[in-house]
């Protein structure tokens, strides 16, 4: 376990930018709006020869519009029940207020180090404020983490007022053996899942929809192993993103399916299969990643269908996953939540595998033996011999004697062949079309 920093203040301060700046990367979301974190959103970061690991906030005392703030405050507690030291960020364009002098009297009787990182603090004017933080009883030190400063001073602090570095426990992280995506459309039950993996309310769960916003990303320790499991926001049809907040969480989304070795997609087998959930798969196939479909809230069809009749719904519905392995879980009852990862680890095992040329090209063989769908062109199409490539996905290039001639439906009779014969059989492939030109190219002119 990693050091824990907590990054807590009221609405609109910068805490999040604060999160980015420290990580050296964009990671949270940041908008005006004040509100816009909810959950609490943690990265891994160095201080400098010592790793923490830094957990932005939502906004004490927000008023939320959704009225979701008894789940905030809870996030926050949590926050500050595990933490090792926090930092208390505040706003000097607008002063030491009330509400700070609230949060640090509330702080001072945590038994943990606290700084008060004064942000926004880029011109005189802004740091002529400064001296006014003292009353907070806090050491304070100007940051902005708009402009990158006084960050080198917030790391100094934090290094120099961690617990003793036990047994390595400051080093880097581990990398984790598997990183895992949750994608699915809103309230399919998604954050209940990882909650269920967690073992804790790691995020918020509500009947509100959109109520995940940043992509939430949680370490999970599993037979001495680390896996990555991010919860993302639920993906939405372009025309039904509104506002700047709900356009970051689609893209954060979005990073987290190109991220993540395996996705996990949550469909609501209460429900039926819509629109939203058939672009979901569609952008997951075209980032050509392994994904298991998860069947959630089983135990509320459990006995008004059979599996095998959801199993076979799923593939008429999905029809470009339907060499997908299935899961059927109930997150609210923590039941096959671990198995569903558990097929995960054995697809990324499957992606990871390559085979041999010769392999390949018997493959090749037997499917260019078999009825081809026609072509446009009245030309006859050839593989001359195929070798892989990488893997994750396993990539396939075959040499031909034109790419045109393999359109989308070739591509298809291809895959479902080379899945058929290949330890390829629940993942996607990528095949690559290679001309060249045939040996006996000028006999056969």
């Amino acid at each position: 376990m990693l050091p824990v920093v907590a990054i807590v203040g009221r609405p609109n301060v910068g805490k999040s930018s604060l999160l980015n700046a420290l990580l050296g990367r964009r990671h949270a979301i940041v908008d005006d709006m004040p509100g816009v974190t909810r959950d609490r959103v943690a990265a891994p970061a160095d201080m400098g020869g010592r790793w923490v690991e830094l957990v932005d906030t939502g906004g004490i005392g927000i008023v939320d519009k959704q009225q979701l703030e008894t789940h905030v405050e809870a996030q926050i507690e949590q926050a500050l029940a595990i933490c090792d030291l926090i930092v208390l960020v505040t706003d000097s364009h607008e002063g030491c207020t009330p509400i700070d002098g609230e949060i640090a009297r509330a702080l001072r009787r945590r038994e943990v180090p606290v700084v008060v990182a004064v942000n926004k603090s880029e011109s005189k004017a802004a740091r002529a404020a400064f001296p006014e933080f003292a009353e907070l009883g806090f050491e304070a030190i100007p940051v902005s983490a708009l402009e990158a400063t006084g960050l080198d001073d917030l790391k100094t602090w934090i290094r120099a007022n961690l617990p003793p570095d036990a047994g390595g426990a400051g080093g880097a992280p581990p990398e984790p053996v598997l990183k895992v995506a949750i994608v699915g459309r809103v309230n399919a039950g998604k954050s209940t899942f990882l909650n269920a993996l967690a073992g804790e309310e790691r995020v918020i769960v509500s009947e509100v929809p959109g109520t995940t916003r940043d992509t939430v990303d949680v370490r999970i320790e599993k037979d001495g192993r680390t896996i990555l499991v991010m919860d993302t926001a639920g993906i939405k049809r372009e025309r039904s993103v509104q506002g700047s907040v709900d356009f970051y969480a689609q893209r954060r989304a979005e990073q987290a399916i190109s991220r993540a070795e395996v996705c996990l997609l949550m469909l609501d087998c209460t429900e039926e299969i819509t629109r939203g959930d058939r672009q979901i798969a569609r952008f997951v196939e075209d980032h050509v990643k392994p994904v298991v479909i998860v069947a959630n809230k089983w135990d509320l069809a459990k006995g008004k269908m059979e599996m095998d009749a959801y199993a076979d719904y799923v593939a008429k519905k999905l029809t470009g996953l339907h060499y997908a392995p299935m899961a059927f879980v109930s997150a609210k009852e923590g039941k096959n939540v671990f198995a569903a990862l558990e097929t995960a680890e054995s697809l990324a095992k499957q992606a990871a595998q390559r085979v041999g040329t010769a392999e390949i090209n018997r493959a090749v063989e037997r499917a260019m033996t078999e009825s081809r769908p026609p072509t446009r062109i009245p030309r006859e199409p050839k593989i001359y011999y195929g070798t892989q490539t990488s893997v994750s996905p396993p990539t396939i290039m075959l040499f031909v004697n034109d790419p045109r001639l393999f359109g989308p439906a070739f591509r298809r009779f291809l895959e479902n062949r080379f899945r058929e014969v290949l330890p390829f059989a629940e993942i996607p492939l990528r095949i690559v079309y290679k001309r060249r030109k045939s040996i006996f190219a000028r006999k056969e002119a």
